[in-house]
Formats: structure tokens, C-alpha cells, sequence
């Protein structure tokens, strides 16, 4: 087994544990993580004994879960001329965790009490339960730095989540709190910080009780509590037609924008500005996988389309570096994107980030594959 001081297995119980501990990064996933949490989950999803997962997170200087990939080291790889080593591995690895997740049948719990961004809703969204709490803030903000939500986002958006609601947090990367997490659904229940150690200690409890199947969604239930905002009055539900009216039934992010603008109010005003600093590219081709992530007949088919838009937003001419630059590096500058503006991108552009890889495509593991 591989292992790594910045993801920290134990077992308690019949509960196998993962702690992310890579604080300083604020939990972010880093390669070393994600090879060890390939070898630490396989384990205990062999092992009749564990009958339930954990992930949680080390407490970080502000509260996180896990704020994404470690995309700021794949981008310090390419600039020292690495040839494609970080880049090709970081994602192909990364995703087999996201499928393995998606695809084996123990109910899988996580602690989203903090920042939960990119791969931090890969390595949990696909699990059965998501426990929010007051620090909650979850966001799949690619399409800011070049990029556009992977880890499964292209299969699970369109299927949680309504086609007007799942474009609008795609597009623009909204952040959202425990009360639109739950009025969506994304999150299955809320818990104050406070209550998380005497909730993990009631699941190792469950767990060791010689019951068969899901022993944790009622442990679940006697903890959860209504946040002090009702989901029903969330940002999200306040705006839901503004939402649906510019998102739902347009084709081309073209529509979109001028649905936003016709709208006309503060809401419509502030995304259209969102989506106007955004990367043009990223809009495009965001879009288009979720047309087709909601077309995919299982999440393995999705995330080969997502590995092969990975790699072309690698390219040396891709929007990927100067929005990571101006995000991590040159904090505060305006990224310079091209094409610059959404005319510029044209449809054979968006196919390309589509087309098959050859010998460098991923594989859709089979469901009884190890990781």
C-alpha cells in the first residue's frame, strides 16, 4: 500500500476513515493523495468487515474539506518542461478514484464542513451521504481559471440537479451554502460543526452492530437539524426563475447571455457579469459536455469524455495557464483568454476537446477492477 502524510487512514470500529491533511493547501489533492486513497479505499471496500466510509478533513487555517485539485503543481510542471507526466497521470488517477466511488455499493459519508470545490465533490458527490454544515461553501469554479468541472460533474450535474440549475452552476461557479446545498439536494443533511465528532462516534457505534446493509442514514437523520435559513428561502430558491427563465431552455451559451441581459434585473446583471470575466472557451465547451454527460449511459462513459477534455485544455495554447496564473501566481490580474470573445469560439474548436485520444485514452474500468 502507498502512503502519505497528507491523507490519513484509520478504522474504527467497522468504519474505514480517510482524514485529508493537507492543510496548508487547504485540503487539496494532491498526486501522492490520490494514489494513497486509490490503495486505502480498495482496501476497505474489500474487507467484509468495514461497513462504512468516512471522509473528513484536518482542520485548515480557514474550514475546508477539500478546495480541488492541486492544479496550481500541474501548472508548475508544464512551465519547468515537464512532458506531460503530472498532467496525463493527475487526471487518469484522479478520475478512477471518482468511478470507483460512483460505481461500489458501501455507503460512503463526508463531512463537507468547510470549502468543497472541484475534486474535493469528486472524491464525495458520488458517495451516498454529503453532511453540510454553517461553514459549508461548495463550488465547481473551473470555468474562472480555464478549466471547466470535472470529476464526474458532466454526469452527476445533469442528473441531480434540474438543466437550468445545473448550467447555471456550471457556467459560473456560484458559490452556494448549506441551505441551497440542501434545497438542491447536493446536500443530503445538515449537522453544526460542533455535533461532527459525536456523529463520527455514533457511526463507529452503527457500524459495529451486526446489521446488515445501510446502518448509517438513520444515525444521519437523528442528527440532522433545519440550518437557520430553510432551504426554501436560499439563494437559490429566491432566484430559481431568473435561474430556470435564462438557463433552462436556451441551446447556446450566446442565448444564455441574452436571456440575462432581457431579464434585467440585480440578479441577471451580476451573472452576466460572472460569466462575461469567465474563459469564453471554457463557457462553450462546459456547455456542451453537459449535453452529453447527460446523455452518457453510465459515469465510466462520462468520465472518458471528461479525461479527453482534460487534455485538451493541457494544451500550451489553452485558457488552463493564464487563468491558473492569474488565480494562484499573479493574484488580482485579469486573465487574458483566447479567444477573448465567445464569436472567436468556434464549433470545430469545442469538437476538438472532444475527439478520442488513441493510445492515450482512458479506460472505463470494469466493475469488479481494483483502483
Amino acid at each position: 500500500m502507498r502512503f502519505s502524510t497528507q491523507l490519513l487512514p484509520s478504522r474504527s470500529g467497522n468504519l474505514g476513515v480517510l482524514q485529508l491533511n493537507n492543510p496548508k493547501a487547504l485540503n487539496a489533492l494532491t498526486m501522492e493523495m490520490i494514489e494513497c486513497m486509490q490503495d486505502v479505499l480498495a482496501q476497505y471496500h474489500e474487507s467484509e468487515s468495514i461497513k462504512a466510509i468516512l471522509i473528513k478533513a484536518t482542520e485548515a487555517k480557514r474550514p475546508a474539506f477539500c478546495s480541488g485539485g492541486d492544479v496550481r503543481s500541474i501548472y508548475e510542471d508544464v512551465l519547468a518542461g515537464s512532458q506531460e507526466s503530472l498532467y496525463t497521470n493527475f487526471f487518469r488517477e484522479e478520475y478512477k478514484v471518482n468511478h470507483a466511488i460512483a460505481t461500489w455499493d458501501k455507503p460512503q459519508v463526508s463531512f463537507w464542513n468547510g470549502i468543497v470545490m472541484g475534486g474535493g465533490a469528486g472524491i464525495s458527490i458520488h458517495g451516498k451521504y454529503r453532511v453540510s454544515t454553517e461553514n459549508t461553501l461548495f463550488a465547481m469554479p473551473e470555468t474562472a481559471i480555464g478549466f471547466f468541472p470535472d470529476v464526474g460533474s458532466l454526469w452527476w450535474m445533469p442528473r441531480l440537479l434540474m438543466p437550468g440549475m445545473a448550467r447555471y452552476l456550471a457556467l459560473t461557479g456560484a458559490r452556494l451554502r448549506a441551505p441551497d446545498l440542501l434545497y438542491t439536494g447536493l446536500a443530503t443533511h445538515y449537522i453544526p460543526s460542533k455535533r461532527l465528532d459525536e456523529l463520527e462516534k455514533a457511526l463507529v457505534e452503527a457500524t459495529n452492530k451486526q446489521e446488515t446493509g445501510d446502518m448509517v442514514a438513520s444515525v444521519l437523520m437523528a442528527f440532522h437539524e433545519d440550518p437557520p435559513t430553510k432551504p426554501h428561502d436560499s439563494f437559490l430558491a429566491q432566484h430559481k426563475r431568473s435561474i430556470y427563465a435564462a438557463f433552462e431552455k436556451a441551446n447556446t451559451v450566446e442565448e444564455i447571455i441574452r436571456c440575462l441581459a432581457d431579464l434585467d434585473n440585480d440578479f441577471s446583471k451580476e451573472t452576466l457579469k460572472t460569466m462575461e470575466s469567465v474563459s469564453p472557451t471554457s463557457l462553450k465547451v462546459t456547455l456542451e459536455g453537459l449535453k452529453r454527460g447527460g446523455n452518457a449511459s453510465s459515469i465510466g462513459e462520462a468520465l472518458q469524455m471528461e479525461y479527453r477534455i482534460s487534455q485538451a485544455f493541457m494544451k500550451e495554447s489553452s485558457d488552463f495557464y493564464p487563468g491558473i496564473r492569474s488565480t494562484f501566481v499573479d493574484k488580482g490580474t485579469k486573465p487574458e483568454w483566447s479567444p477573448a470573445k465567445l464569436e472567436d469560439v468556434t464549433d470545430d474548436m469545442v469538437e476538438s476537446c472532444f475527439a478520442p485520444l488513441g493510445d492515450n485514452e482512458w479506460e472505463i474500468p470494469s466493475p469488479t477492477s481494483n483502483l
